[in-house]
C-alpha cells in the first residue's frame, strides 16, 4: 500500500496494491511495520462497520474529546461514500479546513486519521457500508461531533440529504458556549 499525504498533518490515504490474477485480486488494507515505519498507529482496540441503506444518508461529523481522541482507520466496504475530515486542532495551520474524497469498494482507498479531526461522510449510492478501526475504545461521554451544516466550516454535501440522525441535526455550532471548539480567528488560528 502507498501511504500519500494529504497537507494535513496526521491525515493520508492509504492507496492499495491489488495482486490480480483470474481469482480476482488480493489487497492489503493494513500492515503494522508499514505503519510503523511511517510513524503511524499500529494498534487498534475495535473495529465497526456502519451500514447505510439510502444514498444520501450523513453521518457525522463525529470525534471523541480527550482523553478519549482517538486515531482511526477509514474504508467503504460497499458502495461508495464521500468522506469529509475536519481539522479540530485549534493551534494548526489547517484548523477548521477540511479535506474530502470518495471511498469505494472499488477503489479501495482508506483513510488514516489521526486525534485531533472530525469526521463524516455522505452515502453516494444504496447499500453503502463503511468499516472503522480505531485506537480507542468507544466512550459514550466522550462522543461529540460538529452540526453537518455548520458555517464555519462550510462542508458542501454532492447529494440532497436523506437520512440524518436528530444527534447529528444538533450538534452545536463552533464558537457556541456549547461547542467544545472555539470559533476560528481571522488568521485561521486561535
Amino acid at each position: 500500500m502507498r501511504i500519500v499525504p494529504t497537507g494535513f498533518s496526521g491525515l493520508f490515504v492509504l492507496e492499495p496494491e491489488r495482486a490480480k490474477d483470474e481469482r480476482g485480486y488480493f489487497m492489503r488494507t493494513f500492515c503494522a511495520a508499514t505503519f510503523a515505519a511511517h510513524g503511524l498507529q499500529t494498534n487498534f482496540v475495535q473495529w465497526g462497520s456502519a451500514y447505510n441503506s439510502r444514498a444520501g444518508t450523513v453521518r457525522g461529523l463525529h470525534f471523541q474529546s480527550e482523553p478519549y481522541a482517538e486515531v482511526k482507520l477509514i474504508r467503504c466496504t460497499a458502495g461508495e461514500v464521500h468522506d469529509v475530515i475536519v481539522d479540530i486542532r485549534p493551534r494548526s495551520p489547517t484548523y477548521l479546513q477540511q479535506f474530502a474524497i470518495v471511498l469505494s469498494r472499488e477503489n479501495g482507498v482508506s483513510l488514516y486519521v489521526d486525534k485531533g479531526f472530525a469526521q463524516g461522510y455522505q452515502t453516494l449510492q444504496d447499500a453503502s457500508e463503511v468499516s472503522y478501526a480505531m485506537s480507542v475504545d468507544y466512550h459514550p461521554e466522550a462522543a461529540t461531533g460538529l452540526r453537518w451544516s455548520d458555517p464555519a466550516v462550510a462542508v458542501t454535501w454532492p447529494l440532497p440529504i436523506s437520512v440524518i440522525s436528530a444527534r447529528d441535526r444538533q450538534w452545536p455550532l463552533i464558537g457556541s458556549e456549547a461547542c467544545p471548539l472555539p470559533a476560528p480567528s481571522k488568521g485561521g488560528r486561535t
